[in-house]
């Protein structure tokens, strides 16, 4: 079995039984692929079926002087994943990654922004023209409604419930959700909906997308990490964001004000709870008010 053939079950995998995302099958491959190019390199003929465990650790020892150990520890679960396949597929009867263990890392807190910076950037926004009013709208919906990017650029108009108060999320994996959408980000889509987005000539196959380009076609994600980061930098904002920093921030304000972290973990499409506690790491002050509300000794 070739390598290319390999990676190409593995992607049709991913995609069909698991039902990733393109994104994640890239991140995915591109870990495979590390190996791929390790091997090419060093003249080193095997196959996926029959490279050892030697020559894996050789190429993780290798990568160790380039990349962090976050880094690394991703590629080490990337390449698990993808020989546990061949393991299930039958095509081979051991993973070579099953004793290398990852570097240990601690958990990063995710960077938040305060509600005044936010509200700087906002506002820092040229609504002089056609593009300002869709750039604040899409702040306001990522910030509002605590979306990842992907699940920003691919909103569409026959998402949006307003007269119910939410908006159809569609998330990882195809997972759908409906996430409650304040008056604030309402309006202001409206705004953009109604007086903008008319004007623009859409493209074909575009006719349902929410946020347009200038060109009538969907939005980038580079885009969105681009409007972010020239209104970072008009403002002098010193911390170092993304649009996700929003979604971070949505989530961290929602517990400063007494969410439960049962309904945060709803509304960012979390499939796991554990992914949610993080916020209780960046905000401890949480902690301190459940116990002195809810302690018998307070």
């Amino acid at each position: 079995m070739k390598w290319e053939h390999a990676l190409k079950d593995y992607q049709l995998y991913l995609k069909i039984e698991r039902g990733l995302s393109e994104n994640s099958i890239d991140n995915y491959s591109r870990d495979v692929n590390k190996l791929i190019r390790y091997l090419e390199e060093n003249k080193i003929s095997t196959s996926p079926i029959a490279i050892s465990a030697e020559t894996i650790k050789q190429f993780i020892y290798e990568i160790a002087k380039e990349v962090n150990a976050r880094s690394q520890s991703r590629i080490i679960s990337g390449l698990r994943s993808f020989f546990s396949y061949l393991v299930f597929e039958d095509y081979r009867k051991d993973n070579p990654l099953e004793l290398i263990e990852a570097p240990k890392i601690g958990r990063k807190l995710p960077d938040t922004l305060s509600e005044e910076e936010i509200d700087s950037i906002i506002s820092a926004i040229d609504l002089s023209k056609p593009e300002g009013e869709r750039n604040r709208a899409i702040l306001e919906t990522l910030y509002g409604c605590g979306l990842r990017v992907s699940e920003l650029i691919s909103l569409k108009l026959s998402d949006l419930f307003f007269e119910e108060g939410f908006i159809k999320v569609t998330g990882k994996g195809d997972k759908q959700r409906f996430v409650p959408i304040v008056d604030t980000t309402k309006k202001y889509i409206n705004i953009y909906k109604n007086e903008i987005r008319p004007h623009i000539p859409i493209q074909s196959g575009f006719e349902d997308t929410l946020f347009l380009n200038r060109r009538g076609k969907q939005l980038t994600r580079a885009m969105i990490f681009t409007i972010v980061k020239q209104l970072a930098e008009k403002i002098g904002l010193k911390k170092k964001i993304s649009p996700h920093t929003f979604r971070h921030s949505f989530a961290t304000h929602l517990l400063q004000n007494d969410a439960d972290l049962r309904s945060i973990q709803l509304m960012l499409g979390h499939e796991s709870i554990t992914t949610t506690e993080i916020y209780v790491h960046v905000d401890k002050s949480h902690l301190t008010k459940v116990v002195e509300m809810y302690h018998p000794r307070k």
